[in-house]
């Protein structure tokens, strides 16, 4: 690249954090604005990381501290509602025969190393900031920030997450929409015997399922038919978890009884989104969230994330031109990628939803890790 290139990364989530610092390894001016004022550093309970998460975690220089603050794992485990183990099978290593099939770790602890990241990359780092205004001249991006600031970008990276306001800004009108289903979730000490995620199908809940996250932590949680959440008092979190988790036998029980305060409980709905057609308007391009969004019943919300910011960032710093074409060239890229995940993600789930017991839930799970193996 013959002249200096600035971007704003609108976005301070994983995949966010993630483009700001391949960016700034490339030499690249970059500006993260982040709307939370904590850089959502305590946000969560846990995440399960698959390998194709690992090997972009990898490339950010981060996978040592994430080794040492995850557990590591290689298979998965189903279970009747009552923890009889029906099936168990060794994971796919997605990232790579170097790289665990899978680590499971405190969503804020992953933040928390992506943040030291970032800030160990120079990029210059606004928190509680937003973008106001957005207009394009077609050589780049005028841009009026929530702090009166104004610059000039030759690109946004617009990684706002689900309810990206730089999408709509744009004129991109896809929206997320509800699966019918929802998640409870909670942070809770391990049970020595628990290595890895097991999962139960049936019950009281469509799912329930737990992860260990570290040496003496997991994060559980059981999957139902979603509800109003004004129908649902926020300090009756614990019981209205504890309540469906307590019909389940293995090792729930343990578990069960440390779900006692209620706010430590998340309650979210299932969405899906997928915007079509290209992920970009002039010199306004999305990636993770923003783009795409797909039920957690594959675990690779956060992968997908990562591997667009990845992705992007290697086409932008080996190009001539940052042009449309480019942009095209990624959104093609990755959508052959992210479309086969959000759909199997929205099948597993609709089976649950419909009440087909007979699913091939493993097999769809082996067939689309097993796509993603290949580099992304």
């Amino acid at each position: 690249m013959s002249t200096p290139r600035t971007v704003l990364v609108v976005g301070g989530g994983a995949a966010g954090n993630a483009v700001t610092v391949l960016l700034r390894r490339a030499g690249l001016t970059v500006d993260l604005i982040e709307a939370k004022t904590d850089w959502n550093a305590t946000a969560g309970s846990g995440i399960t990381l698959q390998g194709n998460a690992l090997r972009v975690l990898r490339e950010l220089g981060v996978w040592e501290q994430v080794k040492e603050s995850g557990y590591g794992f290689g298979s998965v485990g189903i279970t009747a509602p009552d923890g009889t183990v029906l099936h168990a099978q060794d994971d796919l290593r997605t990232g790579g025969d170097d790289l665990p099939a899978t680590v499971g770790m405190q969503r804020p602890q992953l933040q928390q190393i992506l943040i030291e990241a970032v800030r160990a990359s120079g990029a210059s780092v606004r928190l509680g900031t937003t973008a106001e205004i957005l207009d394009q001249d077609g050589e780049g991006v005028p841009v009026r920030l929530s702090d009166g600031t104004e610059g000039r970008y030759d690109l946004v990276i617009a990684a706002d997450g689900l309810g990206s306001t730089t999408r709509a800004a744009i004129g991109i009108t896809a929206k997320p929409e509800p699966t019918g289903m929802a998640i409870w979730r909670v942070a809770a000490p391990r049970p020595a015997g628990v290595t890895r995620t097991d999962l139960a199908y049936g019950g009281p809940a469509y799912i329930a399922g737990y992860c260990p996250t570290s040496e003496t932590t997991l994060y559980a949680y059981v999957v139902e038919a979603n509800r109003d959440r004004a129908s649902i008092p926020p300090e009756s979190y614990a019981d209205e978890m504890r309540r469906l988790a307590s019909s389940y036998g293995g090792f729930w029980p343990e578990i069960t009884e440390h779900i006692t305060d209620p706010a430590k409980v998340n309650y979210t709905w299932f969405d899906r989104m997928l915007v079509e057609g290209s992920w970009h308007r002039g010199r306004v391009v999305l990636i993770g969230d923003a783009a795409h969004c797909c039920p957690p019943t594959l675990a690779q919300g956060a992968a997908l994330s990562m591997e667009d910011a990845w992705v992007l960032a290697q086409m932008l710093t080996t190009a001539d031109a940052w042009d449309d074409a480019l942009l095209q060239a990624y959104y093609e890229r990755r959508i052959a990628r992210v479309r086969p995940v959000v759909e199997a993600s929205v099948r597993i789930g609709q089976w649950q939803l419909d009440g087909v017991r007979d699913a091939d839930v493993p097999g769809l799970m082996g067939r689309t890790m097993t796509m993603l193996r290949e580099l992304p």
